[in-house]
Parts: structure tokens; sequence; C-alpha cells
């Protein structure tokens, strides 16, 4: 029996199983995207922007896990997937409030299940040992795009500043690529993932409409200076350890490590 013929059999239904799985992502995103249509009749520009997400989000994780080539997708990265379909939701939600004043209630209800579930992925990622460098940049990034995404709609309220908090994190990914001591691994810290958490809380907050329009700004500007400490600290972190020359036993450290 050739073994090598036989992983790359293994090797081709692994990639099919795990590329049918992002179809069927994509798939629930239209389904999601059907529902909100006949649930609100949402117009051209949200039915654009949803079927964008789908496509790019499908089009990018394809992609990613045709380059990492993993034995199987694994159960957090469904978690995340089914939180990146409400998070298409939210976007589609946003992106038509332009036209007319979105349902609150049902944009609450997406936002606040994927918060949630923010929750739960990486928990199921530790106690199954999937956890991957794919699944953890995945979590990030949907993350990252909820965040900006209730940026852009807190800030049709409250103005254009609402914007430097989903930006952030963008913004420091380009200068990342100016500057490639940006890219030195930040070690771990609970301050960090804390602040991350709360601005989705505290975005949700100022634009479920609860509070007056100054209690909503105020909840805003605490996100917005939480998350400048957060990577105001990161950044000189970064930049003392890049200052530090690299000393024989460093070396020999992170050699080992590796």
């Amino acid at each position: 029996m050739n073994l090598n013929h036989t992983d790359d059999a293994y090797d081709v239904c692994a990639a099919r199983s795990v590329q049918q799985e992002t179809a069927v992502g994509a798939g629930a995103q239209l389904v999601l995207l059907a529902l909100l249509g006949t649930a609100i009749g949402i117009g051209t520009a949200g039915w654009l922007t949803g079927l964008a997400f789908a496509f790019a989000s499908w089009a990018v994780l394809s992609r990613a896990l045709h380059r990492s080539r993993p034995p199987s997708f694994g159960p957090a990265n469904r978690v995340t997937l089914g939180r990146a379909t409400l998070v298409g939701g939210v976007t589609t939600l946003v992106a038509d409030s332009f036209r007319d004043a979105p349902p609150v209630p049902l944009l609450v209800g997406l936002t606040a299940v994927a918060l949630v579930l923010d929750c739960v992925d990486g928990k199921v990622a530790r106690r199954t040992g999937t956890s991957t460098p794919l699944g953890a940049r995945f979590d990030m990034e949907v993350d990252a795009f909820l965040i900006l995404v209730l940026s852009v709609y807190v800030a049709a309220d409250l103005g254009p500043w609402v914007l430097l908090i989903g930006g952030m994190r963008y913004v420091f990914v380009a200068a990342a690529r100016v500057l490639p001591w940006l890219t030195t691994p930040l070690p771990p810290s609970t301050a960090r993932k804390t602040v991350a958490a709360l601005q989705g809380v505290l975005l949700l907050l100022a634009g479920a409409d609860l509070l007056p329009r100054a209690a909503n700004a105020g909840v805003v500007a605490v996100a917005l200076g939480l998350l400048v400490w957060s990577f105001g600290r990161d950044v000189r972190w970064l930049w003392r350890r890049s200052r530090v020359p690299a000393t024989p036993a460093a070396a020999m450290r992170e050699l080992v490590a590796q």
C-alpha cells in the first residue's frame, strides 16, 4: 500500500470537508439576509452590503484554510463562523440604517448574541484542544469588524470621532507594515482582553438608544479612552522591546522556544 497516496487522499478529503464548512457558513449568511429582507424590507444598500460581506468572508476564510490546511474545521471555528453570520446581519442593518431607521431591538439582539458567542468559541477551543493560530486570527477579525460596524452606526448619531474606536486596530495593522517592530508578539494581558471586550458592550449600549444622547457620548468616550490607553500601553512595550539589543542568551532562549 502506498502511504503517500493514502495521505494525499486524506488531505483531499479533509480539505473538501473544511471547504464545505465555509460554504455552509456563506449559505447561512444568505439565508439570514433573505430573512431580514422579508421581515423588515431592507433596501438596495443593505442587500449589496450583506451580499458583499457574505462573499468576502467566504473568500477570505477559504483562502486562509487552503493555506493552513487544517485536518478539520473544528468546533470552535464553527462557533466563530456562526458569530460571523450574525455580524453580517448587523452589517446589513447598519448599511440599511442610512436609508431608514433600523429596528433597534433586532440590531441589538443580533449584536448581543454575537458578543455572547465571543466568550464561547475560545472556551470551546481550549476544552476540545483545537486552538490554532488560524482560529485565533478568525476570532480576532470577526471581533474587529463588529466593532468597526458598531462604530459606524453610533457615529451617525454622535459624530465621526466615534470611528476612532473601530479604526484604531486597522491603523495599527497598517502601521505595522511600515514599522516591523509593531509585529512582535505581545505577552498575554487580561487588561487588553477586558478593554477589547468592553468596546462591543459599550458601543452596543450607546447604540441601543436607552440613554440620553449626552450619556451615550460619555459611554463612548470611556470606551475610546480605554482603547487609547490599551493601544498606547502595547505600543510603548513594543517600542521599548525593539530598543533592547538582542544578546546571545536571548537569541538562544528564542531558539529553544521555537
